[in-house]
């Protein structure tokens, strides 16, 4: 279990997280500028995958793949909420899963597949980290606000 203590854990650092929730309870249902619901959208496929290819390798290795983790019941109160408002949020999640993958070693080194996976789930989060705080700065410079929709 040790080699694949690497992938369980890239799993339960994204899988939770508010970016899936949104998606899994529909994105374009939101209210909020569709420049946000892109950005979203475009982390949500890239992680996604990643997820995905963790799943497939844990299952090649026959080891089963970790449960789905629950969402945070608060997350539930977020479906009339603007998208752009919950920026902020989205982004300190991201920080938050940087982090967690930051901290995922020991197997992972010598696991070519775990370590490779790994180098692209940091690039994904830190990609798409970047991608919704310049998002946020153009929100709060009023530059994107203008394709506002209501969902």
């Amino acid at each position: 279990m040790a080699v694949t203590d690497p992938l369980c854990r890239i799993v339960a650092a994204i899988q939770p997280s508010m970016l899936m929730y949104l998606a899994d309870s529909g994105i374009w249902s939101y209210p909020g500028p569709e420049a946000v619901k892109l950005a979203v959208a475009d982390a949500v496929d890239d992680l996604r995958n990643v997820v995905g290819r963790a799943n497939a390798l844990l299952s090649e290795r026959e080891v089963a793949t970790p449960p789905k983790a629950a969402f945070p019941l608060s997350f539930t109160a977020l479906h009339d909420v603007d998208l752009a408002s919950l920026l902020p949020r989205l982004i300190g999640g991201l920080r938050q899963q940087l982090a967690v993958l930051d901290a995922v070693t020991g197997p992972a080194g010598v696991d070519a597949a775990a370590a490779d996976l790994l180098g692209d789930a940091k690039q994904s989060t830190r990609q798409h980290l970047d991608a919704l705080e310049q998002l946020a700065a153009k929100l709060r410079a009023g530059l994107a606000g203008s394709t506002q929709t209501s969902g």
